[in-house]
């Protein structure tokens, strides 16, 4: 679905070793961002593992500063009744392999961590586009209630492993915190989400 889109063509070769989101994922992720670059409002991605949609995004939209979360040393502990992950999963990767990786992203800004206690310094900011890729419950739970109310409207997030068996938290989490709220998640391609703010 991408073959026409050059610009697409030429990131993701880029970034295929450096995630595990395969491509129809990051692809729905490129256009959103393009789309959100167009809103005023910072980026932001949550659970950046070693690096690849964070270049993607990065590249994408080269104006937009891109504030990137994560402990850059696996996944911290998580429930064990809903979440499969265990902590320390995902620690094959560091700050610097991926300040290396990001060098040429001079928009990209690190905030290494537990998020949300990493996110005091922006949190006077709006933001246009959020990436979440914490893939358990109180993670998500935690970005949805900083970001939700710093989204512009007409900003975007778009969440990784919604209706994914092993991640069932993630769909807990965004569908219990959107129950009363005029927005709906949209599932984008398998195991991925986006809500539009209003």
């Amino acid at each position: 679905m991408w073959e026409n889109c050059g610009d697409f063509r030429r990131l993701y070769p880029e970034i295929r070793d450096k995630t595990l989101v395969p491509a129809d994922k990051c692809f729905m992720i490129y256009q959103f961002a393009r789309i959100a670059g167009r809103k005023e409002g910072a980026f932001a991605e949550v659970g950046v593992y070693k690096g690849g949609t964070a270049r993607l995004v990065a590249r994408a939209c080269p104006d937009k500063p891109i504030h990137l979360f994560d402990t850059f040393a696996g996944m911290p502990a998580a429930d064990g009744l809903i979440d499969f992950h265990k902590k320390g999963d995902f620690s094959d990767t560091s700050l610097a392999s991926v300040q290396s990786f990001l060098s040429d992203c001079p928009n990209a800004c690190f905030h290494p961590g537990f998020f949300p206690d990493t996110a005091a310094a922006v949190s006077g900011e709006f933001f246009a586009f959020v990436y979440v890729d914490t893939d358990i419950y109180q993670s998500v739970k935690d970005c949805l209630d900083f970001f939700y109310p710093r989204m512009v409207t007409g900003g975007i997030m778009v969440f990784d492993d919604y209706e994914w068996p092993y991640c069932q938290g993630v769909e807990k989490a965004i569908n219990n915190f959107f129950a009363d709220k005029k927005e709906i998640p949209v599932i984008t391609t398998r195991y991925q989400c986006m809500i539009f703010k209003y």
